[in-house]
Formats: C-alpha cells, structure tokens, sequence
C-alpha cells in the first residue's frame, strides 16, 4: 500500500471521431482520467484489498467503450504474489503457477517455496527463487507435479523475509478428470478476490458489473438465491479436495448475514398463533395500492409455531430474507442487527422491493428497507405505498425466497453424502443440521397466504380459515414472510405463507432429504412428515402441469388474483388449487423464462439420479425429450438452447388415479439463447438423468453444452456472453407513488407522483457504465453488456464437477 499502480490503455474511436478521455476505475470508484494519448495513470493510495480496475473511453460524438476488468490486489505492505491461488494437476502431469514481489525491493530476495500441508503425491520446483531490484515485478514459474497414482490436495507456501507469504491449494486428480479440473479453473476464478465477485465480507455479489437490472435492481445487491449457491459450490468443491472448511464457511457467512438475527425480529415472542394475520387483498396494478387491511376476512391458526418453538426453544425465524444491498448503495443502513443506520453505515443493508400485484415488474418498485423507523420515505416511512391503515408503527418484515433455502438444503445434501463418501461426514454434521433447521421453518412456504383452508378457497371472508394442517397445499410456494413492531414494550408480530405455486420452485430432492435422509430430517414432531406429503404433492404438480409437448406449465394458486376472487368457470384444479398460467408475477409473466425450466427439472434429475424413482422418470422422460428437439449444436461447438416459451391452452383437472395427457396445454418456442447459465442448469439435469437412465443423446448434449461454453464463452472473470438490453429504455418508466404522496430516498432523491425508475436511483448516472444506458434513452442503439453473475458462475463449476463425477 502506497506504491502507485501504473494504468494504461489503448483507445480508439471510429467515423471521424476522436477519443475525448480515459477514465480508470477501480469497481465504480473513479481513480482518474486522461484526455491525451498515451492514455495512462498512476493510481496512488489504493486501500489494501482486492480492486478490479477498467478503463472507460469517451469520443468526441458521445461514445463510450469500456475495457476487460483487470484483478490486482493491494498489500499491506511488501509481499509475494501467487497467481493462480488454486491450481489443479493430473496424475502424471504437471502444472505452474507464477511468483513475484508486490514491491521492489531494495537489495536480492530470497523466496522459498514448500509444500506446508497435504497430500504427498505434490511435488514443486525449485525449492527456492531469487528476485532482484531489477526483475521483482517479472514472474518466474514454480512447476507443481503428481505422481502417477492418488488424489487430494496440497497447500504450497512461498515465504521471504520482510514479505507476506502466498499460499497456493494444487489439487491431484485423476488421469482422465478434464472435467474436474475445469471446475477448479472456473473456481478459481470465481473465488479469486481481485476479480470482483464478493464484498469486503465474503458475500456474493448478484453480478460482477454494478449496472445491471433484474430481480434485483442493481448488481452489487445479491439475494438468498445467490447464498444458496455458494453453498452448493462450496460443498463441490469439498467433493474434488476433501476441503470442508470452504462449505462450512459458506453456511456461517449465509446464517451471519442472511439471516436475521433475534435483533432483526425483536418481537416475535409477541406473535399469536391463532391470529397470525390481517388480510389485505392483493390487486392487480401497482396503481390499486395501498390495499386496505381488512380484519373481517378471518385468518386461519398456524399449526407451526408452537411445535417449531418447542423444537428450538426461541420464537424467531431461521430462514434468509431474499434481497440485500451488500455495499449500502441506497443508504438505508439496515445491516444485520441493527434497524437503520443511514449512508454512513458500511456493509450489507436489508432492503425490499416487490410489494404491489402481479404487474409491478422491478422497473416500478420503490426499493425500501426492512426495518422501516420512518427515518426516509414520508411521514409513515414507505408504509403507506403498500397498505391503507388508519395509522401506522415503525416495524420491521422480512420476506423469504423459498426455493433459496430449498436450494442450499439440497447443497447440504451432497455435502453430507460426499462428506461421508470420503469418512469426513463429522466435519459437515454441525452445518447439516442447521439445514435442517431452516427446512424445518421452511415449511412455511406449504401454506396458504392466510392459513386458509387449501382447496376450493373462493370469497376472502367465505373460504374458511383452516385448522391444522388443511391450510397446507404442501407446494414450495413464492414466498414466505413475517414481521413485526419495532417497539418491545408494545409489540405484536405477523406471519403469512403464500397461495401461489409455481412449477419452477419445486424441489423434490430437498423434500426427500428431509423427509427420509436422516441427517437433514428436521426436529420438531411433524417436520418429516410434512415433507415427505410434499414430495407426493410436488411429484403429483409437475405431472399435472407437464404439457402436450413436455414442458412444465406455470402453476397453481389458493387465493385467484391474490384475493380470493372466483375463478373463470372451467378452471382446472390441482387437490382443489386453481391452474394459474402464470402465478405471481405478468411483467414479465413468470412462465415464460426457460431457466425455470431447468432449475426445476435439475433437481427431479437429481432426486431421480439418487431414488429411481419411477414417477421423476415419467416426467423426465418426456421433459428431457422435448428440450433434446429444441436444442441446436453447430458444427464448431456454440448452441442454442430455448429461452422465451409461449403457452396455450390448460391442463385437465388432476386425477391422481388416472392423470389425464393434457392434450389441450400446449407450449411454442418463441425464441433461442446460448445463455450460459441456463445452459449450464440444463447440462446438468441432461447429466443426471442420463447417469441414471443411460440415455446416450442427454449424455452427448450435457457434454456438447458444456464443452461449447468453455471453448468459445471463457474471458478472464470466468465464463459469459454478451447480451443486448432492449429492456433498459425502461429506465424511464413511471413508478407509481399517489398523488400527494411525497417523501425522500436516503441520497435526497425525491420521492412524489413524478418518479420513475431512474429518478429515485440517481447513483447510476455515477456508474461508468450509464452512459450506454444514457446514449440508448436519447435514441441509440440497444446497449451491450458481458454480465458475470455468480449463481451462472456457479452453475456453470458445479455443471462441469457433476459431468466429472457422474458420466465422465
């Protein structure tokens, strides 16, 4: 630290244009600019750390180019460099990596190198290397080799005097394991810290890149989905090393910053089983809101509570809230443990967005936060913009992803079974059995929004409130939520489960585990059984909604229009739930992304690959021969694969004794994608149904994908894709806020009936990447972006180890 940072870049501009300036940044931070050729700058005082640096080019007409980010991280002080940190080796075969100094030294350095823990079959040379004030900053190579025979890994350690050590993990692996060291190369990247995929504090970021819009709303936010998944690598990685630790860590970091602590959900000992909460209808444009709460609709009694308190012995939740401003862009300040603390507070910030209706797609939310003090927005904070209420309490809520937690209780899983394969089942028994836990209050995702009673629920005062357990459709539905007062010496507290299901949630692997693997069978009396009557529901759901051609249809709600409306007559229905094309969400409608599609049929692939079971088959069967005819593999390795379904048509009413074909619910292919994330989800659920099966054509295409993506997709952050945004001109679409209505964002933007999108987020307009969006407003072309998000990056490692252990 305080040596400066030599930059340089190479720019050019076309049509008789010339190049303005160069700026140089370090994330978002502008480090400083350079208007003549040679473009260069001396970035003095970066804080120790990891940065990724970019230049970003300007011309003389308006234009913009942004470079490749570049990694670097910055020492305390003087150091060795190792780069790559992980390295993996074949048996018989060799690899490197490079040292060098952070510094020039004043006179000779001597560095040794050692092998400081693992296996022995890991060999380096040369021992020791010697750096001069004249090439400190030139990397000379050490060669790690294998032996013919073994596996496992070894950490290797470069020590100097005066220096910080660099430590580098080779991995041996077999002869023939391409696969498997493609997944530590693409590891590595991901886990590299200079390339820019976590924060300070080890969470995952949604994207690389800031300038990016969603689910979440902008790239340094990152979600439970997100968590989830580095759950899932951590444990693959514990798979192909024997390394533990790295999954247990993943899980600490989830359960430190995801999950809300007693601080977070102060009043819960408040809550009141019998009365667990007030009804307000969901209305079908963010223009109807707020909706009236209204007590005359009578809620059911939740059946959890108490067994879940007795199996705990505390009256807080332990599932993750779904969205998180990881570096605090907003400024809410919402960090675990505390309520608010404003822009001056550093690290993640719980946020919300999505409030109002099926037709709020994100571009009309008004991001807020979760504990709302009523320190921004109006008078009543941001409360009054979701719910009329003849007053209101400062309060906090929390809305969970359920198909998040389901997600990192299957990671959990093959941890447990890879773990025990290897006899190091007792290192990963503590984070197993907290995966449990969160199974075991995930089961309030079963249940109807207001523990109505699940079937033929029509009328918000006439559908009776259940009892029991007959509030439970026993379907991952979109959501589960709760919340409560801030105020201790007079508090209350909320839970709601959701009525919408929708097909690309389910997950059958997870509710076999903790409903008959006994490491993640949860504790409280019913928990196992609650999931093993999901696993039958769900199973019984995707035959349901499998159409003509094989695809799976959206899916099925409790309450039609969130209200409890009448359904149209003739309306199929699942155990007495409503078909719902497309539940939750029409902007766009939630049926329509083939992701969906192959999230969910990975998982029945992988409950299939593990059980045989026969029912998984049938629809896999179908599934996987259906998306095999709408898959192109070119001659030179890139692919298309689908990306926009359009659907027609319903199922017929289910009949478990007799399940109809459905020869009236039919699915079209509007449009094709070499999506690399999607691709990768799809080369899994291909490998596990063919490891099972042996169908040699879902073998050949699982290879095809993945081979494609890492021969033609691979830059220096990992593995990725450009993608125009045509839907980025909604930048400057309204939001809706009723007239009258006025208040402000933590930053002072301003909040009233004239805000758009943009207008109460103004610090994009400081990202080095608004320009793009800037000049496509103003009438150009549709912007370009490379996005590097980690739960594709993710997919992507975990694709290339799950060909590796199974069909390889």
């Amino acid at each position: 630290m305080g040596d400066p940072v030599p930059l340089a870049a190479t720019a050019a501009a076309a049509d008789g244009a010339t190049v303005s300036k160069v700026e140089f940044y370090s994330d978002t931070t502008l480090l400083g600019t350079d208007t003549t050729a040679p473009f260069t700058y001396d970035a003095s005082s970066l804080p120790a750390g990891a940065h990724s640096l970019y230049a970003k080019a300007s011309d003389s007409l308006g234009a913009t180019g942004e470079s490749a980010p570049v990694g670097i991280t910055v020492a305390a002080g003087p150091a060795l460099v190792a780069s790559p940190a992980q390295l993996s080796v074949r048996q018989g075969t060799s690899s490197t990596f490079d040292l060098k100094l952070s510094t020039q030294p004043a006179a000779n350095v001597t560095v040794s190198v050692a092998r400081t823990s693992g296996v022995t079959g890991l060999t380096a040379s040369p021992a020791s290397l010697t750096f001069t004030p004249a090439n400190w900053n030139t990397a000379q190579k050490v060669t790690v080799t294998a032996a013919q025979t073994g596996t496992g890994t070894a950490v290797f350690t470069a020590t100097a005097p005066g220096h910080t050590k660099a430590e580098v993990t080779a991995t041996q692996l077999a002869a023939d394991s391409t696969y498997e060291a493609r997944f530590l190369d693409l590891y590595g990247k991901i886990t590299n810290p200079a390339n820019g995929y976590f924060s300070p504090q080890g969470i995952p970021y949604h994207s690389v890149e800031t300038l990016i819009v969603e689910a979440p709303d902008y790239g340094h936010e990152t979600t439970s989905e997100a968590y989830s998944y580095l759950v899932w690598l951590q444990a693959m990685y514990g798979k192909v090393t024997g390394d533990w630790t790295k999954f247990n860590g993943a899980w600490d970091t989830l359960e430190k910053y995801m999950i809300p602590t007693h601080a977070d959900q102060p009043t819960n000992s408040f809550y009141n089983a019998s009365k667990p909460a007030t009804y307000a209808p969901e209305w079908d444009e963010p223009s109807q809101y707020p909706a009236r709460l209204d007590s005359s609709a009578t809620a059911g009694s939740d059946p959890l509570a108490a067994e879940l308190k007795s199996a705990y012995g505390t009256d807080d939740i332990y599932g993750m809230h779904w969205i998180q401003d990881v570096d605090n862009t907003y400024g809410y300040g919402n960090a675990p443990g505390s309520c608010t603390a404003g822009p001056a507070k550093p690290g993640p910030s719980y946020i919300n967005t999505f409030q109002r209706g099926p037709q709020e797609s994100v571009w009309e939310t008004v991001t807020h936060p979760t504990c709302d003090a009523f320190t921004y927005g109006g008078k009543n904070g941001y409360l009054d913009l979701f719910t009329g209420d003849s007053s209101y309490a400062k309060q906090w809520k929390f809305t969970n992803a359920p198909d998040a937690d389901a997600r990192a209780v299957q990671a959990a899983y093959w941890a447990d079974v890879w773990a025990k394969e290897q006899g190091k089942g007792a290192q990963v028994a503590g984070t197993v059995g907290k995966a449990a836990k969160m199974g075991d209050y995930l089961r309030y995702a079963l249940f109807d929004k207001y523990f109505k009673k699940a079937g033929d629920c029509v009328g918000p005062a006439a559908c009776p409130a259940g009892s029991g357990k007959n509030s439970s459709h026993y379907l991952l539905s979109w959501y589960y939520a709760w919340g409560g007062a801030t105020d201790t010496s007079a508090g209350w507290a909320w839970r709601i489960g959701s009525s919408h299901a929708h097909g690309g949630y389910q997950n059958p692997l997870a509710a076999y585990a903790l409903s008959s693997y006994a490491p993640l069978k949860p504790k409280s009396t019913t928990g196992a059984a609650d999931w093993a009557t999901s696993l039958t529901r769900q199973l019984e759901f995707y035959r349901w909604l499998q159409s003509d051609e094989g695809a799976i249809a959206g899916g099925a709600t409790n309450s039609w229009q969130g209200r409890y409306a009448t359904p149209p007559a003739g309306t199929p229905t699942f155990h007495g739930l409503f078909y719902d094309e497309k539940p939750v969400y029409h902007d766009p409608p939630s049926n329509q992304w083939f992701g969906f599609q192959a999230w969910s049929m990975e998982r029945v692939a992988e409950y299939y690959q593990q059980t045989g079971d026969a029912q998984a088959k049938t629809v896999l069967d179908k599934w996987v021969s259906w998306a095999l005819s709408k898959t192109t593999v070119n001659p030179d390795g890139t692919y298309r694969i689908p990306s926009t379904l359009q659907w027609s048509g319903a199922p017929d009413t289910w009949n478990a004794t007799s399940p109809g074909a459905n020869k009236s619910l039919h699915v079209s292919v509007a449009d094709y994608t070499d999506d690399v994330g999607v691709a990768a989800a799809y080369a899994k659920t291909l490998t596990y149904y063919a490891a099972k099966s042996g169908n040699a054509d879902a073998k050949r295409v699982a290879k095809a994908l993945l081979d494609g993506m890492w021969t033609h997709d691979q830059d220096a952050l990992g593995i990725a894709v450009p993608e125009t945004r045509a839907d980025y001109n909604r930048f400057d679409d309204p939001v809706y806020v009723p007239s009258g209505w006025t208040g402000t964002m933590p930053n002072g933007d301003k909040v009233d009936s004239a805000s758009t999108f943009a207008s109460i987020r103004s610090f994009y307009k400081n990202d080095p990447a608004w320009p793009k969006v800037e000049a496509y407003l103003a009438g150009g072309a549709a912007p370009v972006f490379t996005y590097h998000r980690f739960w594709a990056q993710a997919d992507i490692a975990l694709a290339m180890g799950s060909y590796a252990q199974l069909l390889e």
